[in-house]
């Protein structure tokens, strides 16, 4: 027997469901797969480093091998969270700069950062942010985000040179 309220019900939650699981923005997915790409260095870099180098620095005033480490974690949460509209205060971060701990970071923010970026839509990624003392899109303010994780990718490259180690994916090269 054809029942109008259960077509209509079943019909809602198709709707809600389907919704659901909208296509990701396309420019949401290269991002993830440039965070994948920068973790997947960093991550290696990190674990490649002796214990001993990560109190390591080229001069004073300047960040050791873990807190460049920590830092690139903490800063993933800090950007993320202007994206999102919230503030993420990285002036009382007193994280330690162990080798243990930073590679923990890194690997909890990266995945935080991956996991809040995914729900983003269209809508979000057009948003306008300030950071910095400038207006972003969150779209713009991503690539600034990768261009970061970039920038103390290179760094820790120099550090892990000027220690003796070769940057993994270079040796098997």
């Amino acid at each position: 027997m054809f029942n109008v309220k259960r077509v209509l019900v079943l019909s809602a939650l198709i709707f809600i469901n389907a919704s659901a699981f909208a296509e990701q923005p396309i420019f949401v997915k290269e991002f993830m797969g440039q965070v994948d790409f920068v973790k997947g260095r960093l991550m290696q870099l990190a674990d490649a480093m002796p214990e001993e180098s990560y109190s390591w620095t080229p001069g004073e005033g300047v960040r050791s091998v873990g807190e460049v480490y920590v830092h690139a974690a903490e800063a993933n949460y800090y950007m993320l969270s202007l994206m999102k509209g919230e503030k993420f205060d990285m002036s009382s971060s007193k994280s330690k700069a162990d080798k243990k701990t930073a590679l923990s970071l890194m690997e909890k923010s990266f995945g935080d950062l991956k996991e809040s970026v995914a729900q983003f839509t269209d809508e979000d990624l057009n948003r306008e942010i300030e950071a910095f003392g400038m207006k972003f899109s969150v779209r713009n303010f991503m690539v600034t985000v990768i261009a970061h994780l970039h920038e103390h990718l290179g760094q820790s490259i120099a550090y892990a040179r000027m220690n003796g180690v070769t940057p993994p994916w270079s040796a098997q090269e």
